[in-house]
């Protein structure tokens, strides 16, 4: 476990946190307020840290943004790839994956939101760095789905004449849509509903 060190407001041996936690406290805060409703002062409270730390850490408040930004993608990816390995006919893939998204769209995770779908809809105009980060993710999904398309039509439990480039787009659309949902509160049923449909698309 990676730690870090913060100030101490008073002298002696600086304080040791768990930065991989902090960043969680920070993904859960920049995916709730955005990165311009949230403050230092917001993030000290989320994070338990004073500003100086937080600065030593991450160097300012963008920084840790994208230190967050990186540490959400990282588990994410983790996420995903459990949630594949789990099934063996790249059909089942699919379908686990896209309900692996109903589940982070509803309840208190649906509210919380997605950062990268956060961080596209704030950021992608006025910061081109992140905006380029943002997309580099998007294609890495979109290619993920290709692919589980075109080996699922491989294996001809997926129709032969779809577009496999169209629905991995189609896919990936849904399932930021439904992050946007979750945070208005949209129901599980009505969320299974549309994967449901979606997957009627492969037969």
């Amino acid at each position: 476990m990676i730690k870090t060190a913060s100030q101490s407001p008073r002298p002696g041996r600086p304080r040791e946190f768990d930065s991989e936690s902090a960043l969680d406290m920070a993904v859960l805060r920049f995916s709730e307020y955005g990165y311009h409703g949230s403050s230092i002062s917001d993030l000290q409270v989320a994070l338990g840290l004073t500003a100086g730390s937080i600065y030593k850490a991450w160097g300012d408040k963008r920084g840790l943004f994208v230190a967050a930004l990186e540490r959400y993608i990282e588990v994410r990816t983790q996420s995903i790839n459990g949630c594949l390995a789990a099934c063996s006919c790249a059909r089942d893939k699919i379908q686990a994956l896209m309900e692996q998204y109903v589940q982070l769209s509803v309840g208190k995770s649906g509210r919380s939101g997605c950062l990268v779908v956060e961080t596209a809809v704030e950021l992608a105009i006025s910061d081109l760095e992140i905006a380029e980060r943002v997309s580099v993710q998007q294609k890495s999904r979109e290619m993920q789905l290709r692919r589980l398309i075109e080996a699922a039509q491989a294996e001809g439990s997926v129709r032969a004449d779809i577009d496999s480039v169209a629905v991995a787009r189609l896919m990936l659309a849904v399932q930021q849509g439904m992050r946007v949902l979750g945070k208005t509160g949209t129901s599980p049923k009505a969320m299974n509903s549309m994967v449901h449909e979606l997957m009627r698309l492969l037969d």
